[in-house]
């Protein structure tokens, strides 16, 4: 992954700790998409739930911030048709992004790692930027 372009989908949960925690490695992980480094894959699923989950009063995340990043996200980024896969998930919710990922050949970051099926390409925020070069300390 090291120095190209490469595709991603970002688990909303990863979103959110960015924004919560921006010295963690979840910002990390975001940062890369918001410098362009990384293509954010989404569909309109993951869209709505991103727009829905940081609009939330309990995060207290300034709206026009979140209006201003889907609007990056959807400017920056790769909107996918994904095709439908018959896996059982635990979490219906996280589906889409599976699908997507799958779909766009994409790495999958999430903080939920255990939601999902053991693959290669579905990792935690500190895999995703320690496999793209950019791990620091801290965080």
């Amino acid at each position: 992954m090291d120095h190209m372009r490469h595709r991603v989908v970002l688990d909303t949960n990863v979103i959110v700790s960015a924004m919560l925690s921006p010295g963690g490695k979840p910002a990390r992980a975001l940062d890369l998409v918001l410098t362009g480094n990384a293509v954010l894959c989404h569909d309109s699923r993951i869209l709505l739930e991103y727009e829905s989950v940081l609009t939330r009063r309990k995060f207290g995340f300034d709206h026009a911030k979140v209006r201003n990043l889907m609007i990056l996200f959807m400017e920056m980024g790769l909107a996918v048709i994904a095709s439908p896969t018959d896996m059982v998930f635990a979490d219906e919710s996280d589906r889409k992004f599976y699908e997507t990922a799958l779909s766009s050949g994409a790495v999958l970051v999430t903080g939920n790692i255990k939601h999902f099926p053991n693959a290669p390409w579905i990792v935690s925020p500190a895999e995703y930027i320690k496999e793209c070069g950019v791990e620091r300390g801290g965080g």
